[in-house]
Parts: C-alpha cells; sequence; structure tokens
C-alpha cells in the first residue's frame, strides 16, 4: 500500500512560544477532524516552559512558580497524557495530528509507533535507545532520552514528544520529570559534540515517514494559515 500523503511542518530553530504552538495544534486537530486538511507532524522548539499533564502533581515541580518565573521560564497546565515535563532550546518537539483511524484507533499502537520513530532515529546517530516496560518515552541506560505525552480528540492525536539533543539537562532539577525520579540525558551527552539539530530534524522526519506509512510534503505557515481558514467550523 503506498504511504498516505501528509504535511512536514517544520518551524526552524527559532523558539516558538508554547501558547502559540497550543493553539496551532487545536486549530489543526479541527481542521483534521473536519477532513480538510491531511496529517499533519509539526517540528518545533520552544523556549523554557515547565508543562503539567492530565496526570501532573504538583509536588513534582521542585521549586516554587515564581521561581520558574524569575528565570523566565513558563508554566502550562495542558491535556496530554502523563506527569510534569520542560521543553526547552535544544529539544526537539514533534507534534502529530493523526487521524487515529488508520491504526484502527489503537492509542497504544500508536504510541509504540511514536518510540519505534524516536528509536530508529537515536540508531542513526549511533545511540542504542530502547522502550522500559511501563515508562512511555524512550531510554538508553535508565536515563530518559525523549519523553511522550499525548492527547486524542475525536480520534484525531495532538501533543506528542520532546527528544533532548543539546538541551541544558540542568533545568531538569527543578522537576520530578514525569513524576519517576528517573534521570534525564541528551544525544549530545550520549554521542559527543558533533550533532547539529538540522540533521535531527530531517532524519526524524524520514524515520516518521518510514513507520507512520504517512508521505510527507513541506508545508510552510502560511500554506497552513491558508487551509485553516478555509477549513469548516465543526
Amino acid at each position: 500500500m503506498a504511504p498516505a500523503p501528509g504535511w512536514l511542518l517544520d518551524l526552524g530553530s527559532d523558539p516558538q512560544p508554547y501558547a502559540r504552538a497550543w493553539a496551532l495544534q487545536r486549530d489543526l486537530v479541527r481542521a483534521r477532524q473536519a477532513g480538510a486538511i491531511p496529517d499533519v507532524l509539526v517540528l518545533l522548539e520552544h523556549p523554557p516552559v515547565v508543562t503539567f499533564g492530565r496526570s501532573g502533581k504538583t509536588q513534582h515541580l521542585l521549586v516554587p512558580p515564581d521561581t520558574l518565573r524569575a528565570r523566565g521560564i513558563d508554566l502550562f497546565e495542558v491535556e496530554r497524557g502523563g506527569d510534569i515535563t520542560y521543553h526547552g532550546p535544544g529539544q526537539l518537539v514533534g507534534y502529530p495530528i493523526v487521524d487515529l483511524r488508520a491504526m484502527d484507533e489503537d492509542v497504544v499502537r500508536y504510541m509504540r509507533t511514536l518510540e519505534e520513530s524516536l528509536i530508529r532515529t537515536l540508531a542513526v546517530f549511533g545511540i542504542a535507545a530502547g522502550r522500559e516496560r511501563g515508562y512511555p518515552g524512550v531510554w538508553v541506560g535508565g536515563a530518559k532520552v525523549a519523553a511522550m505525552g499525548v492527547a486524542v480528540k475525536r480520534r484525531v492525536t495532538m501533543h506528542g514528544f520532546a527528544l533532548n539533543v543539546d538541551t541544558d539537562l540542568s533545568v531538569f532539577d527543578l522537576i520530578n520529570p514525569c513524576g519517576l525520579g528517573r534521570p534525564v540525558t541528551s544525544m549530545r551527552r550520549l554521542s559527543g559534540p558533533a550533532l547539529e539539530m538540522s540533521r535531527v530534524r530531517a532524519v526524524y522526519a524520514e524515520e516518521f515517514t518510514q513507520v507512520f506509512g504517512i508521505r510527507l510534503g513541506a508545508v510552510d505557515r502560511a500554506q497552513v494559515d491558508a487551509a485553516l481558514a478555509a477549513a469548516p467550523a465543526i
């Protein structure tokens, strides 16, 4: 079967404010639910931000919220699964907006496939990563290199993953990442300094295409905004 067509919206290395990207996801989900757009993979980086998922516990934020604000770190509560996590520069964030009917509406299958796309990406860079039973995400030697948390709205996914490429890992000391009390790591720490984010982005897009069977065509923000403006209200 030929891959289904999809869009790749790569917003580049200019960090995208979390609130703006969150609003974009919601608009994309509505358009996908209406059948006005194909599946979309959004790739971006965020300025420093801490987010709580649906199972987030306030005690897993290890400093007062004012401390985050003083350090220029935003704080959001969102509808994704999971607990607390951090996003920031040097981290590749991916938001797949995917109609799960192509996967028989199987959320567990979707999560395992998303993990596989990350595991294969890391393998291209010589990093042997894998899963840990009972703990979503991607792990290397007991440390998490990619976190995952998704939401599904009327069969369409939003939120996604955060892959630590060259992230400032010291910021994770402000939280108990995912509420697990487990260490985090990065591709830079695992593979050394010869690592370019642009290359990681390109490799990830290719691996996503392979494991999801979605043929990604690059679109820019203007094309997406035009499609969203034309999408019917639902």
